[in-house]
């Protein structure tokens, strides 16, 4: 049974909440996408190498990229039940961890060459185990930013979700580009790819002494109530559950595929230099970050469903013309990128906030965190892996054409969901 009493908002330390989210969500997220950045090198040392085709170790790179995402619904589920029967700050604690210890086995991973298939074996151990910290943390953290909002702030809070997600994919980019400007092709290959991860390892440590400071937002009602069960969400609340898969499927492939797969792509089908494509990647990246809480806001003057749809009608009709668009060229590449990040700030600004505003409190984590991962496994974790095989297969001029179609569904689920901006948040 849905509780109805009101447990008082932590309004007092909106900033300090807001800090202890933030920071460790960034460190999350500037593990898991240095991987992306730097997955040419990874390729290169842990997978043998084809004589028949050159992007044999790239696919298995991204295909491993891919595994990970499919534990994420699992780490959704365990750690979002977590949060629920432990509470928003265990969650987050136990998911920081887990995400600095996989890090560094990423950082540790053996080359082919040395061990031959044991490489291969750990670095999928160690996404395994990212795959498993972030579905966590975006069930908990979502949670936690939401229900620490003020009435009437509920998309401002939910917009830093993104902030810090991309400060920490800024911060891989950042130091990608720093590593592959500065050191050779032989030096990057040999170890300058590993630095990042370990660096990675040395964050999670600072982001969990920083969340040790944070205010519980689970309600004294809920640590009273019966504990849920392990897929109580899920058997209770199944059309929400549904709505939350057609919700995050055009978004996460237009996030991933934009803010993580595009400098790769522009490599693989414009022939756009590395060094070119990670800068243009960091530049728009940062322009993202800065538009999120002026979406949030938007939200929560105008209502969720006018800027869900501002982000699926544009991408389902920008999208094509826009990945059609890249030529070798920095500046076309900069400007389909931040072209693209206006059009994305309408889903990434307010996905947290819709997400939250669905459940009741007593399953909020659980509920969001399985559907959404498993969406995003389905459709984002694998946007990577499908662009580079459409390349391979010879019909790169697909991709486009795929992303554009997942964007034109979730529009019509955009359509016909609930306005949920200015109801009272169930607490």
């Amino acid at each position: 049974m849905t509780q109805t009493h009101t447990a008082p908002l932590p309004t007092k330390r909106p900033v300090r909440q807001l800090l202890a989210a933030s920071v460790g969500n960034a460190v999350e997220w500037y593990d898991w996408y240095t991987y992306t950045f730097l997955a040419t090198y990874i390729a290169a040392a842990v997978f043998p190498r084809s004589a028949d085709n050159s992007l044999v170790p790239l696919l298995s790179t991204f295909a491993v990229f891919a595994v990970g995402f499919f534990m994420r619904p699992v780490g959704g589920l365990l750690m979002g039940a977590i949060a629920d029967r432990r509470g928003r700050r265990a969650a987050l604690t136990v998911t920081i961890l887990l995400m600095g210890g996989s890090s560094l086995l990423v950082g540790l991973t053996p080359t082919y060459a040395a061990t031959g298939v044991l490489a291969p074996v750990v670095l999928v151990l160690a996404r395994l185990l990212q795959g498993l910290s972030v579905g966590g943390e975006f069930a908990a953290s979502t949670t936690f930013l939401v229900e620490s909002a003020r009435p009437g702030r509920r998309g401002l809070f939910s917009s830093f979700q993104y902030v810090s997600t991309t400060a920490g994919q800024l911060l891989a980019s950042g130091i990608a580009t720093l590593l592959v400007d500065t050191l050779d092709g032989g030096q990057m290959n040999g170890w300058g790819w590993r630095v990042p991860f370990v660096l990675g390892a040395v964050l999670s440590l600072v982001g969990f002494w920083i969340r040790q400071g944070a205010h519980e937002t689970r309600s004294a009602e809920q640590r009273q109530a019966p504990r849920p069960g392990l897929f109580e969400a899920l058997r209770r609340h199944p059309r929400e559950s549904l709505l939350i898969c057609g919700i995050t499927a055009g978004g996460t492939i237009a996030y991933y595929t934009w803010t993580s797969y595009l400098p790769t792509y522009a490599e693989l089908n414009a022939g756009v230099a590395k060094s070119d494509a990670l800068l243009a990647g960091t530049i728009s990246l940062a322009f993202f970050g800065l538009l999120q809480p002026l979406g949030g806001l938007l939200s929560d003057r105008f209502g969720r469903r006018p800027v869900l749809l501002f982000f699926g009608l544009g991408f389902a009709l920008l999208a094509v013309p826009l990945l059609h668009a890249l030529r070798d060229s920095f500046t076309t590449l900069l400007l389909v990128q931040c072209a693209g990040m206006v059009l994305l700030t309408g889903f990434t600004s307010v996905s947290a906030a819709v997400n939250a505003e669905v459940f009741p409190p007593r399953v909020r984590a659980a509920g969001i965190g399985f559907p959404y991962s498993l969406t995003v496994a389905l459709f984002g974790g694998t946007a990577p892996y499908v662009g580079t095989l459409f390349k391979d297969l010879g019909h790169s001029g697909l991709f486009p054409w795929y992303v554009a179609a997942l964007c034109l569904v979730s529009s019509l689920v955009y359509l016909r969901m609930p306005e949920t901006a200015h109801a009272e948040l169930r607490r």
